[in-house]
């Protein structure tokens, strides 16, 4: 997949990440961090999932779910190392 998609891919699933783990108002929020977390979520779930499974191309709403778990242990982790 290129890094256009993941970059797309990305920014929805920090939308989505963000919505299912919206936090508290002590963390950093924004419209950046959320961009950036989910670009980092989908390049990380999108090179494993081409690790494992012989870098086919993966339908959009499989990469988006992805996309959107690896965001949210970013979240987790971000928060984590927050406090």
């Amino acid at each position: 997949m290129s890094f256009i998609w993941y970059i797309i891919i990305g920014l929805i699933a920090g939308i989505l990440a963000k919505a299912l783990m919206p936090g508290s108002s002590k963390e950093p929020k924004g419209c950046l961090m959320t961009m950036l977390l989910g670009i980092a979520g989908a390049v990380v779930m999108g090179l494993i999932a081409d690790a494992f499974l012989g870098g086919g191309e993966g339908t959009f709403i499989a990469r988006l779910v992805g996309a959107t778990i690896g965001a949210m242990i970013l979240i987790f982790l971000a928060r984590k190392f927050w406090k």
